[in-house]
This record gives C-alpha cells, structure tokens and sequence, in this order.
C-alpha cells in the first residue's frame, strides 16, 4: 500500500545555508522508496489517482522528517541499564559489565537488543550502528521489528575464535533478509585487541566485504596504555595497522591529536560522537568542530545504556551542540541545522549509504521517515523549526515511523510488540543473571 502524508511541515535535510529548510506539502511512500516530495496540491492529486491502494495520514500541525541513525550503541546492554553507575571506567568494566556479560546467554542477548531497538523506534531512530555480542542472533530481531541496522560483530582476544564464525553466519542470515541489516566487523579497542588480531579482523572485513568499527580514543587509560605498548597515538596504530579507512566508523574520538585528526579525516574514517556518555565516564570532550573543519565526517551516537543511560537521540542532539558551544567557548559552533544533519545524512553515509539514499527526504531515496508532533507546549512557539527540534525535542514527540516504506510505529505503538509482556520477560532474565554468581 503506497502512503501519501498530507499538509506536514516538511523538513527534507537536503538544503544547503541558501535554501528554505522547511515547506508545507506532500510526501508520497510507494514501495521502499520515497517517490513525491512536494508543495503542489497538483501532484498530490496526481499521486493520489495513480495509487489505487493508497493510504493517506493527514499531517496538519505535524513535522515529517528523516529518521535519526545511531552510528554507536550496544543495543544488546539494555539489561545493564543502571546496573553499576557513577564508578571509574576500568572498574565499570572489570567488576561489573564484563562479569554482567559473562553470564548472559544468546537469547538475552538477544532479548536486550528487543527492547533496545524499541526504545530507539519509538523515539524515531530508523538505523543504527550496533557492536555488541551475538549479533548472527540478534538479525531476526532486527528483521522482525523493522529497523535498518549495522551490525557489528565485537571481539576481543579471548573470545576471537568464537566470534569470527558468528560473522559468517550473520552475513548469511543478513543475505537471507530484507536488505535492511548489514554486518561489520567490531575489534573492541587497540587496548583489548592485539596487533595481529586487529589484522586478522581487517582481512576478515577485506574478504567479506564487510566494514569495520572500534573504539578509538575514548579514554586517558587507553592512550596512556597504546603509548606504553606501541609508542603510537590509537590513531597511529590503527592507521599503522590499516585498520582505517571509509568504511571505518570511529567511536568517541575523544583524545586525539592534531596529527591524528588529520589522519581521521584523510583516510575518511567516520567519528562517531558520543556526548553523554562521554559525559557520565568522564572521558573528556571530543574536539568535534576541529574534526569537522578538517573534513571527517562526524555523526552523533548515544553508546550503550549502561554508560548513558537511555538511546535517546533526540536528548544526544542537544547535549552534542550544547557540550561544544561550552567547550570552545563559542556558542556559534555545531548549530542547531549541523547536529541535526550528523543525525541524518551524516549518519547514512557512515552506514554506507550513497549520498541522497537515505537521511534524506527526496524522491527516490529509501523511505525511512518519522512524524513528529509539534503540538506540544515545550515545541510551541515556532521560531525556528530546526532549532526547537533540536534544543526542544523529546522521544515521546514522535508519532509515526516508517522504515523501508512499512509504518512501523503508529500512534506510539509497534506493530507485534506487547510492551508489558516484553518487560516482564526483560525483568526475569535480570533477576536470573544477577543471581548467578
């Protein structure tokens, strides 16, 4: 059934400083693909005769956009939420997360991821970029419940020889599906994962044409630890190693050089920025404006939800621009139109996307949309549209999404999914694994 969204506010994310950002009209969904995008009551008319099946959502007071992509996150943490806060990174880890991990089987993973893609379709994410554990596992989930995704499958030296033949069958199963999940490589860190397995999960990505993401930069401990094994930056030993190129998603990117940001940005790694959690670690700021005027392509991510604590990339937005502004002292950097576009087509092209097929709103590209409420006392007045969505924004103001042309949350609800019993289910396999010990 084709779709045809009536009389919105249309924010497409394709004007450049020049062009009107926003009009009122039409936005015309056949198939997977956007097929109108128009202010003509004309070719409203038109789209309508053409589609005997159509259905039409009237829009009125209502904002469709792109939807947001997540470049970095651990869908499957969802159970870890809260679960150890406020303690130093290196006991988070060893005392906490990793045992937390040991314990849980693929099923729970799987089940984390569940209510982790959720909760991020429900507040209008689209796509994500995930590294986590079990991922061959968590591609029926991402299938079943409708969102594009980047699944990246995470290793670290202990438990190499386990992950590589998930690989191989997470692409299998993606090659089976929709199209929508795509499989990456994901060495942890240049800390955890030796030199030769690092090379070893590069040609593992060479030979099934697959992509690649890690950790770089994200702590003190991590540079000071490569420096004192290698003598290089992270940066310098992953580029050392070839392990960076445009395939490459970087996450955090917090402690680097100059040296390295121009590495970054030659080699045409993604940064993936992660604010809050980079926030709440106390890893430090990321020098993102000095990595965008250099030409890397940066996006925004919320990270895991035991190190956030929510996938909320609405709250992301505001605390990328805010946290920059602060930092450099300049509140005219990463306005309000430049986070929101990190968030979209930024976001796309990490995935690997070509440029105008998704993260955009224009005829022909992937439809992937969301409808936002501007009916809301925090979203009123309207000044700015852009502006309020991205310094005024919330979750709960999406109403609809679409993705690859199906509607899959309609009035706040997903198709297929009883809440209640989903957290029941959450609930029991947290009381299972925190009893194990």
């Amino acid at each position: 059934m084709a779709l045809l969204f009536s009389n919105a506010t249309i924010l497409p994310m394709t004007a450049d400083e020049a062009r009107p950002r926003t009009f009122t009209g039409w936005v015309g969904v056949d198939g997977r693909r956007v097929t109108l995008v128009s202010d003509s009551e004309q070719a409203a008319a038109a789209f309508r005769r053409s589609h005997a099946t159509l259905r039409e959502i009237d829009c009125r007071g209502k904002l469709v956009m792109p939807g947001l992509i997540n470049t970095h996150c651990h869908a499957g943490m969802t159970l870890q939420r809260s679960y150890a806060d406020d303690i130093t990174l290196m006991s988070w880890l060893n005392d906490y997360i990793w045992p937390f991990e040991s314990r849980q089987t693929p099923d729970e993973v799987a089940l984390g991821m569940t209510l982790g893609i959720v909760e991020m379709l429900l507040g209008g994410v689209t796509s994500f970029v995930d590294m986590y554990y079990d991922e061959d596992r968590c591609v029926e989930v991402a299938e079943r419940l409708g969102i594009r995704a980047v699944l990246g499958c995470n290793y670290f030296d202990s438990n190499i020889e386990e992950v590589f033949p998930q690989v191989e069958r997470a692409v299998s199963r993606a090659a089976a599906g929709s199209g929508r999940v795509r499989i990456a490589v994901a060495p942890h860190s240049p800390y955890t994962v030796s030199p030769e397995n690092l090379v070893r999960g590069r040609e593992l990505a060479e030979r099934l044409n697959l992509g690649l993401m890690t950790h770089i930069a994200e702590t003190r401990d991590e540079l000071r630890i490569v420096r004192e094994r290698y003598g290089r930056t992270p940066v310098e030993h992953l580029d050392a190693l070839g392990l960076l190129g445009a395939r490459t998603i970087g996450a955090h990117c917090v402690h680097v050089t100059d040296s390295d940001i121009e590495t970054l940005a030659a080699r045409g790694v993604t940064v993936s920025h992660n604010p809050q959690s980079n926030m709440k670690i106390s890893s430090g700021v990321a020098p993102v404006e000095k990595l965008r005027r250099a030409g890397a392509l940066v996006t925004v991510a919320t990270d895991g939800t035991c190190s956030n604590n929510d996938l909320d990339m609405w709250e992301e937005l505001r605390t990328a621009s805010f946290l920059q502004k602060s930092a450099t002292g300049d509140p005219t950097v990463l306005p309000a139109w430049e986070v929101l576009r990190m968030a979209t087509a930024n976001g796309a092209r990490a995935m690997g996307y070509a440029d105008g097929e998704l993260g955009v709103l224009r005829e022909g590209a992937l439809a992937d949309l969301i409808v936002v409420d501007l009916q809301k006392p925090h979203l009123q007045p309207i000044h700015d549209v852009v502006s309020n969505l991205v310094y005024c924004g919330k979750a709960a103001d999406v109403e609809t999404v679409v993705v690859d042309g199906r509607i899959v949350v309609e009035e706040r609800r997903i198709e297929g999914v009883d809440l209640a019993e989903l957290y029941g289910r959450v609930a029991a396999a947290v009381r299972r694994i925190t009893s194990v010990r």
